[in-house]
């Protein structure tokens, strides 16, 4: 599932009247979880964490900004941090399956309505910006808001978005893509700040300070102090003292998680500890994560007990954990301390028993139908696959099989992930295309907009069933793999593996042929039909293929 962060800034941290209006905005969007408000008195700010869909974030920032527009006045504004509008900063941040080119477009979609329909200045920042110089938040904002009267009279601080005029009541706005924040303790056997602060000089991008034999900084031509560079590109790290926790800590902003993770920092850190008597104690994640940062951990601890990596997500974050030391100082509740579990609905079908799905299917409401059964099918057969390849990896007689063995079985598990989520994608696509439906159709208006909204619910219902035809396809090719590498004595396991998808496949096509005809794009509709009938009949194939050499050898 796609899933963006927006982190919105906006000048006001006292006023809880005014944070619960642009509260009530965020939550009013659907497919959107607001996470967190943070209000500072001191610094007249509050930070507002939202996760959720891309597009439906965009418009639940946009919403929020135009509340703040309405109900925060700059003229009259003071605050200890450094700030230049209504709303200072919107950053959107990738979180899983959207790339940062994606987030940079969600960026400058927001940035044109902003400036567009709330006459708003909009300055685009980090991965968005149109300038080197802009790039730097620090950059853009200095002076902050007193500055832009006379800032906004010069070209080369013509806004990206907006009119080039002084806004008193909103200052200017800076929005842009950024990658996700992590911040993160490693916890040491000591008291000693020094101790901690020599390994934090150490791994951090900025360095050592560079002294001469007197013991004096060196500096450059300009004055400027020369540092040896660190260890970890994208790692903030400072030692400090927790006198809550009587210890030590190398505290981090690891900024790019994908570049610098933080179990390949901690690895390096208590080896460096230990080089220098200290013990690495556990560590200490501060707010949340994405899950697939913690997921790489825990493959990258299976991956060295040479143990296959091809598990259930939950059960890669449970060995994340314990390799860590993450509950050290205090519980680490996955469902709080991982994003895409803190905004996961609490009422998914896929989180049912089988007993409670199949009671659920069994009744006289039309969803969950077809479409949801197809996934769970694509979910199992998948799941079969992973199965049969764990099974094989580490056992005698299987050897030259182990390594194509554990890249099925990781593989498999992403796409019974996808297939697990499909299903109540499948069942809410429903639900979407009966609120379309239930929309006002008295004036032309009303009609045009009807009619718009019931093409978007229709593909989208069409789109859903037509995914899972391509997972399927993907399954089926893990069970034919999987059957000819696999342990022999549970083939009949990958051959059921291979059935399965095929039923997923056609079950899933049926429900993209059935939503067709009310589509009004001819193109869409053709183009739509050809490729799911194609990739139907190319699963069935496999799949009898699969059955046959089964069938044969057992």
């Amino acid at each position: 599932m796609k899933l963006v962060e927006c982190v919105p800034n906006f000048s006001e941290g006292r006023d809880k009247v005014i944070l619960d209006a642009i509260a009530q905005e965020i939550r009013a969007v659907k497919n959107v979880t607001l996470l967190d408000v943070d209000p500072g008195a001191d610094t007249n700010r509050t930070v507002f964490t939202m996760v959720g869909e891309p597009e439906s974030v965009v418009e639940a920032a946009f919403q929020a900004i135009k509340k703040a527009s309405e109900l925060i006045d700059m003229s009259k504004h003071k605050g200890a941090h450094a700030r230049m509008g209504a709303t200072d900063v919107c950053p959107f941040i990738p979180v899983s399956e959207i790339t940062m080119d994606e987030c940079v477009k969600l960026s400058k979609k927001l940035g044109q309505r902003v400036g567009e329909e709330l006459k708003i200045p909009v300055y685009l920042y980090e991965y968005s910006a149109t300038k080197p110089e802009r790039q730097n938040l620090a950059e853009i904002r200095a002076g902050e808001y007193e500055a832009l009267p006379e800032k906004m009279k010069k070209s080369e601080w013509k806004p990206d978005f907006g009119p080039q005029e002084f806004n008193a009541r909103s200052g200017a706005t800076v929005i842009g893509a950024r990658e996700f924040l992590i911040a993160y303790n490693i916890n040491l056997n000591t008291r000693d700040t020094k101790k901690a602060t020599a390994i934090a000089n150490i791994i951090r991008e900025k360095g050592i300070l560079k002294k001469d034999e007197n013991g004096k900084a060196i500096k450059d031509q300009n004055g400027n102090k020369v540092y040896e560079p660190g260890l970890f590109n994208h790692c903030k790290a400072v030692g400090w003292y927790i006198d809550e926790y009587n210890r030590a800590q190398i505290s981090m902003n690891l900024t790019n998680y994908n570049i610098t993770p933080a179990h390949v920092v901690l690895e390096k850190v208590r080896e460096l500890a230990s080089e220098r008597g200290l013990v690495v104690t556990g560590s200490e994640l501060v707010g949340l994560m994405p899950k697939e940062a913690i997921v790489q951990a825990g493959k990258y601890y299976l991956n060295k007990l040479g143990e296959s990596a091809g598990l259930p997500d939950r059960r890669l974050i449970e060995t994340a954990i314990q390799s860590m030391g993450l509950t050290e100082l205090s519980e680490f509740d996955v469902n709080k301390k991982i994003i895409e579990y803190a905004i996961q609905s609490t009422n998914r079908l896929a989180d049912m028993s089988l007993e409670g799905f199949c009671d659920e299917l069994s009744t006289d409401s039309p969803a969950p139908g077809g479409g949801s059964v197809a996934a769970l099918c694509a979910a199992m057969s998948a799941s079969l696959s992973a199965m049969v390849a764990n099974l094989t990896i580490n056992k005698k007689g299987y050897e030259n099989g182990w390594e194509e063995a554990k890249t099925i079985a990781e593989e498999a598990q992403k796409i019974k992930n996808d297939c697990l989520h499909a299903i109540d994608e499948d069942t809410q696509a429903f639900y979407d295309m009966m609120d379309a439906s239930r929309l006002p159709k008295k004036t032309d208006e009303e009609i045009v907009f009807r009619t718009a909204q019931m093409e978007l619910a229709t593909q989208k219902a069409i789109l859903i069933p037509f995914k899972t035809i391509e997972l399927s396809l993907r399954a089926v090719c893990l069970s034919e793999k999987i059957a000819k590498c696999g342990n022999k004595n549970c083939l009949s396991d990958a051959g059921v593996g291979a059935l399965t998808a095929d039923t997923a496949a056609k079950s899933a096509y049926l429900n993209v042929k059935i939503n067709l005809p009310g589509l009004i794009n001819e193109d869409f509709k053709n183009d739509i039909f050809n490729k799911a009938l194609k990739l139907k009949n190319e699963v069935a194939i496999i799949a009898q293929r699969v059955f046959d050499d089964v069938d044969k050898e057992i």
